[in-house]
């Protein structure tokens, strides 16, 4: 007997629509029209799965395809928006390239929020979010996530520390040295945020301001120096170990 071929298949084009779907015709223009039809040459007929970061993941049925938009029919919810670990990553802007490798890690990583924080010795005041949120959503489009990072709109360190949230461990990359991080995070469940610093590190002043507050714990990331990008992606990793998401 012949199998049935799944359906949707496994080649059908995957994007994120940032209005909330339901069932019911929607039309795409944009940078999403462009690439289902001048990319993919989608046809009526033809499926898409669309996630809005809300609801979850919808399979739509192209229904009318222009030159530069097409209408199709949302029909079937596929599954609802994911569960996401309460993890927020406060990271010094990097350069450009770096910044947005790390925005999407943080996506592909379940990171909940992500937060810009400006520091003595960041090099970039003022990053481009909407550049990183385009990053972290072709990461999720890749990657089948269902759900994005809030992003944040930059804050100074000072700024972070003295609204810091009551009952959020705030574990610091710490280059000085502190408690190894899995052993931290295993200690510490619950809600938590990262915080890493620029390209040169805290200052001294600011370490002794960050070691100061009650909700935060310096933590070390092993014997080797890592650029910040990559202590970022180390330390959710170890965090999320440390959760059980892993």
């Amino acid at each position: 007997m012949t199998a049935t071929p799944a359906w949707p298949p496994q080649s059908t084009p995957r994007l994120f629509v940032d209005q909330r779907l339901e069932a019911g015709p929607l039309r795409i223009e944009g940078p999403a029209a462009h690439y289902l039809v001048s990319v993919m040459r989608m046809a009526p007929g033809d499926p898409v799965r669309l996630f809005d970061d809300q609801t979850g993941e919808w399979l739509a049925i192209a229904a009318q395809v222009g030159k530069r938009d097409l209408n199709v029919d949302v029909s079937t919810c596929l599954r609802a928006r994911e569960p996401v670990p309460d993890l927020w990553l406060c990271s010094a802007p990097l350069k450009k390239g770096r910044v947005d490798w790390l925005a999407e890690k943080a996506c592909e990583l379940g990171v909940d929020r992500l937060v810009p924080v400006l520091t003595q010795r960041t090099i970039v005041d003022r990053p481009k979010l909407d550049r990183l949120r385009s990053h972290m959503i072709e990461a999720a489009e890749q990657c089948a996530r269902t759900a994005l990072p809030a992003l944040a709109e930059p804050v100074k360190l000072a700024a972070l520390l003295r609204d810091w949230p009551a009952g959020r461990t705030l574990f610091f990359a710490d280059e000085t040295g502190g408690v190894p991080a899995l052993k931290a995070m295993r200690s510490r469940p619950g809600p938590a945020a990262i915080l890493i610093g620029p390209e040169g590190g805290f200052t001294s002043d600011e370490r002794e301001a960050i070691r100061a507050h009650p909700q935060a714990v310096g933590v070390g990331l092993g014997p080797r120096i890592l650029r910040a990008d990559t202590a970022a992606a180390a330390a959710v990793s170890l965090w999320m170990a440390a959760a059980g998401d892993w």
